[in-house]
């Protein structure tokens, strides 16, 4: 087999990358390292890397020829860096994820996993959350991330090119970014607690969060590829800590920091489609998690 990864030398798409070796696939990784919230970028031996935008169908397109399978991670990806700069985020979230199907399309690739986010529920939607509720984007990042979605349905639905679109819910683990006041919580939290730093708390931290273990995200995505099922997934527990919760796993030295726009108050997964379609089961529980870094 051979497998595109978009986004492979980021947090999830390493990971994915990793899993993907381990079965045999021919791995190509595009990414064109913009990302400066990683700490770093990760690479494996037996996986070749071209450093090269999504975006850039010409650069792009011969990559894709020969392959079998296309996960698409690269991505604006996250929240408040895409209310800084919207224009950014639609051109890597849209128009990237629309040459990335077309140029699987063209090449005649089997399948099309993309990796989408669980903030396209918005605040419309009463928790827990399923795939027939209507999107409510709230911010430039849900928007473009969700536009992809439908630009998947309709290569599927007018192309006939199979794709599979999942939305994560707050990922977190190995290879997290830890960089900077927007890095993920988890990862925040644990590097604030290492340094000995207060926990910055955003509000009043009783915002509720799925926070879902990355190696269960790539397992969504070995399962979907191996399936003959399209459409889209939630991947998350179907269980929710508070912010302030999972501060508290980790120390009582905390301060309370204003809270920001666009950001939904609750989610949590609705998992069945998932569970029961592709055979999908979270493995990893946050509060292990967090006791095996302390």
């Amino acid at each position: 087999m051979k497998s595109i990864v978009t986004g492979g030398a980021g947090f999830i798409g390493s990971n994915l990358v990793d899993k993907l070796v381990e079965l045999g696939h021919d791995v190509i990784v595009i990414d064109n390292e913009s990302a400066n919230s990683n700490d770093q970028f990760y690479y494996n031996k037996k996986a070749t890397y071209v450093i090269e935008d999504v975006a850039d169908y010409e650069k792009t397109r011969p990559l894709y020829e020969g392959v079998d399978y296309v996960f698409h991670l690269a991505a604006e990806s996250r929240i408040q860096p895409t209310i800084e700069n919207p224009i950014l985020a639609v051109r890597t979230n849209v128009l990237g994820t629309a040459v990335v199907l077309q140029c699987a399309r063209e090449a005649g690739v089997k399948k099309v996993m993309y990796s989408s986010t669980s903030s396209g529920y918005g605040l419309a939607n009463t928790p827990p959350l399923n795939e027939d509720m209507p999107d409510d984007c709230l911010n430039p990042y849900s928007v473009a991330k969700v536009s992809g979605e439908k630009l998947c349905k309709m290569y599927t639905d007018l192309f006939e090119l199979p794709t599979v679109v999942f939305r994560y819910f707050n990922i977190y683990g190995p290879r997290e970014p830890s960089k900077g006041p927007y890095a993920p919580v988890v990862r925040l939290f644990l590097r604030q607690y290492r340094a000995g730093e207060s926990l910055t708390i955003v509000g009043d931290g009783e915002q509720r969060r799925d926070f879902t273990y990355v190696s269960d995200a790539v397992n969504a995505n070995i399962l979907a590829m191996q399936s003959q099922e399209t459409g889209l997934f939630n991947i998350g527990t179907g269980r929710n800590h508070s912010v302030l919760e999972l501060a508290n796993m980790i120390s009582d030295k905390q301060t309370f920091i204003p809270p920001r726009l666009g950001e939904a108050r609750v989610t949590l997964a609705d998992n069945t489609k998932a569970r029961t379609i592709l055979g999908w089961e979270p493995q990893v529980r946050l509060e292990d998690y967090i006791k095996e870094q302390l």
